[in-house]
């Protein structure tokens, strides 16, 4: 257990490489939702700041995209060694302020410095093409960065979108400003106050703040690419404002995510998978969580004996206590929404499986905890089959059809992740290709790689992150053409 509360001592807005009171004067609570109690204030942005930090952000970039790339690089590898230096300190700042679990933010440190790393080792690749012209001309293509960019981040990983997501458009040369989440802002504060003085002034900045900040991001003049991890509603209104100055965007959105078990499956490992692919650690609050499991009626009630015992590994704790394996969801409205799913759920006739309550114990009475809860017998058109609930909440399903089964996988306006689960090299290809998804596991579950290109298809996205794809993405195309004849024109 945390003895003390973390906290950075900056709770301003940092940009051109100091800490800034907002112009409005308004600072707002942030809050630990494992307690339902408040841990400071913090500033809130409005479109006046954006317009200081903007323009701060713009003479930097001017800078920073004439820093060799190999130099570059090495700045970014000494970011990585300050998060792992601090990793304890962010995974606990993480675990007061968003719910998630201290023992699983410290991963999540990891996981960001290995970013910043691997697009590190990345920047001698943003390379052109030389296009033939016969022997009087030379024609090349080389790569520039954008500018300026805005990366909007969600409230499930903080810090590890913050420091993570800066990677690839700092590698690129662009300077970033970051608008972390609103309800968790403080981890990414912190990584401000760490970092201070590695980077160029003004190349990186946080600004906390709310709708208005996220929206003057998206729609100003001087940004160059948004990108914005969040839900699909929130992607659109991001889309809507880049388009008045046709900028590029970057989504990565919700998910309604399947895991297909054939029959010839294992029922053990189907049931760890199902399980293990929901996510229930940060309470399901993850958009690449399977929610939903197809599983074969042969296999079927042999996989869902097996469920209770492999749920019961997570319960519900406090996320600073470095022995609890299920954190808490996020706000209070949060909280009431996943009980109304459940509440559905029951209402439209699906099997409780496990779950579906609230812990009872007195240290978690103030906070907003939920029990790991599993529905079976779920039907296409219930609630907790079609929309996303962002807590932990999963819904099974029997299938004897193959194409009837594909068709309702693929019956949702999401297309981020999928699992299959079979012994069958050809189903196992047959399956990947036919799901209208962006990234497919087989006897897989949960896990990204680095390097392998993650987003989505359909809603749940445009782009691709965490891969070269990446990095190229902040960069744009330049062709230069150069005659090599003598003489006269």
């Amino acid at each position: 257990m945390l003895k003390s509360q973390p906290a950075p001592s900056g709770r301003s807005l940092y940009f051109d490489g100091e800490w800034h009171h907002p112009s409005s004067g308004r600072y707002n609570p942030t809050f630990n939702p494992g307690l339902d109690e408040a841990i400071g204030d913090v500033a809130e942005a409005n479109g006046a700041d954006v317009d200081a930090a903007v323009a701060a952000a713009r003479e930097a970039f001017r800078v920073w995209r004439d820093v060799a790339p190999l130099e570059r690089g090495r700045l970014l590898k000494e970011v990585a060694a300050v998060v792992r230096a601090n990793a304890r300190e962010l995974a606990a700042l993480d675990a007061a302020n968003c719910g998630n679990p201290v023992r699983e933010m410290i991963g999540d440190a990891a996981i960001a410095a290995a970013q910043l790393d691997f697009f590190a080792g990345l920047v001698t690749e943003m390379k052109g093409d030389t296009i033939p012209m016969g022997p009087d001309a030379l024609n090349l293509t080389v790569r520039q960065p954008l500018g300026v960019v805005a990366r909007i981040l969600a409230f499930n990983h903080p810090f590890m979108f913050c420091a993570g997501k800066i990677a690839a458009p700092l590698a690129a040369g662009n300077a970033v400003i970051v608008k972390p989440p609103e309800q968790a802002p403080l981890s990414s504060l912190r990584l401000a106050e760490l970092v201070h003085g590695i980077l160029p002034k003004g190349v990186f900045s946080v600004l906390p703040g709310g709708r208005e900040a996220g929206a003057a991001l998206a729609g100003h003049p001087g940004i160059d690419k948004v990108a914005i991890i969040g839900s699909v509603g929130a992607g659109r209104a991001v889309m809507r404002a880049a388009s008045d100055t046709i900028k590029p965007v970057l989504l990565e959105l919700g998910g309604k995510n399947a895991l297909i078990a054939f029959p010839d499956a294992d029922p053990e490992r189907v049931a760890q998978a199902i399980v293990a692919g929901m996510n229930f650690t940060w309470c399901g609050q993850s958009c690449g969580s399977t929610s939903r499991a197809f599983v074969h009626r042969a296999i079927y009630e042999d996989v869902l004996a097996r469920l209770p015992a492999k749920a019961s590994h997570y319960v519900p704790g406090l996320p600073t206590d470095e022995a609890t394996t299920m954190g808490a969801i996020i706000s209070r409205t949060q909280y009431e929404r996943v009980l109304g799913y459940i509440a559905s759920a029951r209402e439209e006739g699906a099997r409780l499986v496990t779950g579906g309550g609230t812990p009872d114990g007195p240290a978690l009475k103030k906070g907003f905890y939920i029990e790991p809860t599993i529905f079976a017998d779920v039907e296409p058109g219930m609630r907790i089959a079609r929309e996303e609930i962002f807590g932990p909440v999963l819904a099974i399903a029997p299938w004897d059809d193959e194409a009837a089964m594909v068709s309702q996988v693929n019956g949702v306006e999401y297309g981020l992740t999928c699992s299959i689960w079979t012994n069958d090299l050809l189903k196992a290809h047959r399956t990947a290709m036919a799901v209208e998804a962006g990234f497919v596991w087989i006897n897989e579950v949960s896990k990204h790689f680095l390097g392998a290109p993650f987003g989505g298809w359909k809603q749940s996205g445009l782009g691709r992150e965490e891969c070269l794809g990446e990095l190229l993405a902040f960069t744009q195309e330049k062709n230069v053409h150069v005659s090599l004849k003598q003489g006269r024109a």
